[in-house]
């Protein structure tokens, strides 16, 4: 159904049972999934739909129109979906009519719009996995190339920071079982906010904005290495990237991004002065939690988002020099990669993530994304080799020996 702000969508909330796998209610290929160790929303059909159309502010607009639509809920209720790295495509939100939420006290809500709907029927089938074979795009000494004339923008003071991504193409025997696909994802990464938006799957580190209230959180990424093999090398890389100056330089651009684009709604704001390493199954990362409080009337999850998105995290800094270099450089379509995915409820609260470590599913196919952050002394070599390493938790959920 399409967005009609004549009608009112009537809305039932209940309990559900707290044994419920959310992976199990989730529709592969047109459901809504998102999960992470302290809660769950998991979307099935749609009561309503908005198509937010491409262009500049593409959040904000979107959330004005999610704003519109749940007041036109009679109850509590979510929107969902999530929205593209650049505003170049269109970004879908979707009222679920059916939604299932799993609290941080392990508790279950379940969400019904516009009349009954019944959770699937699921059955658990293990499926062997795909043999994989993959091809770069562009090809590896391309993507060096890139990175050298990324370079020589920063030297000539163009920019200070831009990230340039790149795909992995991986072709499989039979189609991919994209429920297997996400249970793997769970499973090797605990930490990670695993999501589905359409075809769209991924287990991403990077929480983009948490809001509950007046409060906010944020954990902005960058500075990446890979973990080392045995607990010895591992440690050893983690204090490394700790102490890279390359890497904190380019962690400070996203932080002080991140401050500027919060301090104005903010009444405080905590930006801890050094950075901390988190590690998901491949890779460290330095990482930054910010907490803040609102100021009143506190602006929505969805506002927040349209404040920091793209941080330079995922783009660059300044934004739209950052913006025209990647355009220039890169030899992909992003679409969602980069992106935000994430849930907003009618109270405004809500969860949004960086749509990292994820990959595109088109039945045999699988279009994976990975980036790098580029700055004044970036070695090209080292930023190939920092893609490859964050290709790798995608490639071993899919199935690639």
């Amino acid at each position: 159904m399409s967005f009609d702000i004549r009608t009112s969508l009537s809305v039932r909330v209940e309990a559900s049972d707290p044994a419920t796998d959310l992976l199990g209610a989730w529709t592969p290929g047109s459901g809504f999934f998102f999960e992470h160790a302290r809660g769950g929303v998991v979307g099935v059909d749609a009561a309503a739909v908005v198509t937010v159309a491409p262009g500049p502010d593409q959040v904000a607009r979107g959330a004005a129109l999610a704003r519109e639509l749940l007041e036109r809920c009679d109850g509590e209720t979510i929107i969902v979906g999530a929205f593209p790295f650049d505003g170049r495509t269109p970004a879908v939100l979707t009222v679920p009519r059916l939604t299932l939420r799993r609290l941080a006290d392990g508790r279950i809500m379940r969400i019904t719009v516009g009349g009954p709907c019944d959770v699937p029927a699921f059955e658990r089938v293990e499926h062997a996995r795909a043999e994989v074979r993959t091809s770069p795009v562009p090809e590896p000494e391309a993507y060096v190339e890139a990175v050298k004339l990324a370079r020589e923008r920063i030297a000539a003071g163009e920019l200070d920071k831009v990230v340039l991504a790149r795909m992995l193409v991986a072709h499989a025997d039979h189609d991919f079982d994209r429920r297997a696909l996400l249970a793997r994802l769970r499973d090797t990464e605990p930490d990670a906010f695993v999501f589905a938006a359409g075809g769209f799957i991924g287990a991403t580190p990077e929480l983009l904005v948490r809001r509950l209230g007046e409060q906010l959180e944020t954990t902005p990424l960058a500075g990446t290495a890979p973990r080392g093999t045995g607990s010895s090398a591992d440690e050893a890389a983690a204090r490394a990237l700790l102490a890279s100056s390359k890497d904190r330089a380019e962690h400070a651009l996203v932080v002080d991004a991140v401050r500027a684009a919060l301090t104005p709604v903010c009444s405080s704001l905590d930006v801890p002065a050094e950075p901390v390493t988190v590690c998901t199954s491949k890779v460290w990362h330095l990482a930054t939690p910010v907490l803040g409080r609102l100021c009143a009337p506190a602006p929505d999850a969805l506002a927040l988002v349209a404040r920091l998105h793209p941080t330079p995290a995922v783009c660059g800094t300044p934004t739209h020099a950052a913006m025209t270099a990647i355009a220039e450089l890169e030899r992909i379509d992003r679409t969602l990669y980069a992106g935000a995915v994430g849930w907003m409820d009618s109270r405004g609260d809500g969860e949004w993530a960086v749509a990292l470590r994820c990959a595109e599913v088109r039945g045999r196919m699988a279009m994976l994304f990975a980036g790098a952050g580029i700055v004044a002394d970036s070695d090209p070599d080292a930023e190939l080799a920092e893609t490859d390493a964050k290709f790798r938790a995608m490639l071993d959920a899919l199935g690639y020996a």
